[in-house]
């Protein structure tokens, strides 16, 4: 009967309309991750766009007031929702589900165009979900989320219809997901030269011209919109430094860490040769090629950066199962009864983090009588409730403290804890100070905190930073005690007349 009962759901789901086949999406992604609604913070980038989201409601562009290695149109996002439900972490993290639902529909849509085979590209999508919402940081509303929905609607234009008013289209949108994670601009320019060479054998050279051309119209026109407001008041320079000179930068001083993306590279080189070679894979059709380069891109930029970390695959996730789609298509695929119990399987088994927090959410609940979880969360109250709410702070952990107590990072290098060692941006911070030393040292004899937040029996920085760790280390055994300890946070304050 059961069996009977999930096969009748899962012919139903494929025969619904496109208005259910979103909702489905859009329930799956609310219930996987609707659990880490309530932790403070998942992954400290999120915090920092927080932060900077705040700034912009507060009237600073990004880059002035404080500073993050990311274009500015990510932070407009966030923006957005604080501006309009306040300081809600629901509001970010149903943000997130909407962008991951998004992402999920398009795989399977574009999935469906490509192959036309309907329950592989409803998996394809199921698992595109699965993928951006587990195993790891990836709960929270990252850039990648963000990036990799208008990445996968500027791909569905471009398969959609090659008229120029969709083209423009797809243009803007990648333009938008370059403006959130500009790593993609490798597999931009892959995708625009693509574009631009003949079509179908001939030499249709104005027509493949055309064709890059307004696409790249689109891409320009964001960029340039988001560069306007730092023309207008004349600190084009801020903007050229933030998005262009600091990646870059940055970049450079991750090089010689290229292997730990080599085993990606390798992988993903095995499966294209092998689809290549077998023709698992359509090598003449065009929609493949191009999922190809984009794909080839975005791995070429975490070889280029020498680093990936879990929350970077986000953007390869969906082009990797629709050419899996393509691929399985291509050697048995049939319509199968029992595809309700596979999706089952999915939908039951795998989200074993979400249970995990299920339970820690409810026990928290029980234990302290609030669903909010997490040192950000209750770092800030402690300090309300012994009335030190309005002395200065620095976190050098748990930093979305900084938005909940109304304050903001001393620096803009403090604006997220790891960038104050990365002396090789601090040219681009238009900062006085030149190395990471140097900023923690004006912090903490110039500023001077009167409240310092640090992990409980942990390195303040990464083990990597051995003097940054040691001088930041004796100076707050020198002049600060121990206030108190909040789970696993230590709150410090300055001793008095230091």
């Amino acid at each position: 009967a059961l069996d009977r009962y999930l096969n009748t759901l899962w012919k139903k789901l494929l025969e619904s309309g496109i208005y259910t086949k979103f909702l489905f999406f859009f329930s799956l992604s609310l219930l996987i991750r609707l659990p880490f609604f309530f932790r403070d913070y998942i992954d400290r980038d999120e915090s920092t766009f927080i932060l900077l989201g705040q700034s912009m409601v507060d009237g600073h562009l990004p880059y002035i007031e404080l500073w993050d290695l990311k274009p500015p149109l990510l932070f407009f996002f966030f923006a957005a929702v604080i501006g309009l439900f306040g300081k809600s972490f629901i509001a970010i993290r149903l943000m997130a589900v909407i962008f991951v639902a998004l992402t999920g529909f398009l795989t399977y849509l574009i999935a469906k165009r490509i192959t036309n085979k309907q329950q592989l590209s409803l998996i394809a999508g199921v698992l595109s979900i699965y993928l951006a919402s587990l195993f790891g940081s990836m709960q929270g509303l990252m850039s990648e989320h963000i990036s990799t929905f208008f990445l996968v609607l500027s791909i569905y234009m471009i398969l959609r219809n090659k008229e120029p008013k969709y083209l423009l289209l797809a243009g803007i949108f990648f333009g938008m997901a370059l403006m959130v994670k500009t790593n993609l601009a490798y597999a931009l320019l892959l995708i625009l030269i693509f574009m631009g060479l003949p079509q179908k054998g001939k030499l249709h050279w104005q027509t493949g011209m055309i064709r890059s051309g307004t696409m790249g119209i689109g891409v320009v026109l964001v960029v340039a919109l988001t560069f306007l407001p730092y023309a207008l008041q004349d600190l084009k320079s801020v903007w050229l430094d933030a998005v262009y000179y600091a990646p870059l930068a940055y970049a450079d001083t991750t090089l010689g860490q290229m292997l730990k993306v080599l085993p990606l590279g390798l992988i993903l080189a095995i499966f294209l040769f092998v689809c290549w070679r077998y023709k698992l894979l359509d090598r003449g059709d065009k929609d493949i090629q191009l999922l190809v380069l984009l794909l080839v891109g975005i791995v070429f930029s975490y070889f280029r950066i020498g680093k990936m970390n879990g929350h970077y695959l986000i953007q390869i996730y969906p082009l990797l199962l629709i050419l899996l789609v393509a691929v399985l298509s291509s050697i048995f695929w049939r319509p199968s009864p029992k595809a309700g119990w596979l999706v089952l399987f999915l939908l039951m088994l795998a989200p074993m983090e979400t249970y995990k927090e299920s339970i820690d959410v409810v026990r928290h609940r029980l234990n302290r009588g609030t669903w909010f979880n997490g040192e950000g969360i209750s770092v800030p109250a402690y300090l309300r409730q012994h009335e030190l709410q309005d002395r200065p702070v620095f976190f050098l952990e748990y930093h979305i403290g900084y938005w909940l107590l109304d304050q903001k990072p001393p620096t803009k290098a403090a604006t997220h804890p790891s960038n104050i060692c990365r002396s090789g941006l601090f040219p681009y911070y238009n900062s006085e100070r030149h190395t990471g030393l140097e900023e923690i040292q004006y912090i903490m004899k110039e500023i001077k905190p009167y409240i310092v937040v640090v992990r409980k029996n942990k390195a303040i920085f990464d083990k990597d930073h051995e003097v940054e760790n040691t001088f930041i280390t004796n100076y707050l055994e020198r002049f600060y005690t121990t206030h108190g300890t909040v789970d696993n946070a230590l709150v410090l304050i300055r001793s008095n007349g230091q």
